[in-house]
């Protein structure tokens, strides 16, 4: 069966922007199933429109303003 957006349920999402990237936190549940925590990187490319990318490594600065959201989001899960 395949993915299908409409059955995948936000719970909490905020996304945090730095210098041409942004990272979102989010909580999901598909299908009403258990919920899940999920992180996004996005790049924003020359013409100005943010592509997503592989979250990959975090810079120090980016995790010390992630993990405070991470922890927001294990709230609502």
């Amino acid at each position: 069966m395949p993915y299908d957006q409409s059955l995948d349920v936000e719970s909490f999402k905020e996304t945090k922007e730095f210098d041409g990237t942004r990272i979102t936190v989010g909580v999901f549940s598909y299908r009403g199933g258990e919920k899940k925590l999920q992180l996004t990187r996005e790049n924003k490319d020359q013409g100005d429109e943010w592509r997503f990318s592989k979250l990959g490594r975090m810079t120090q600065k980016e995790v010390k303003e992630i993990v405070p959201l991470m922890m927001k989001a294990v709230e609502t899960m």
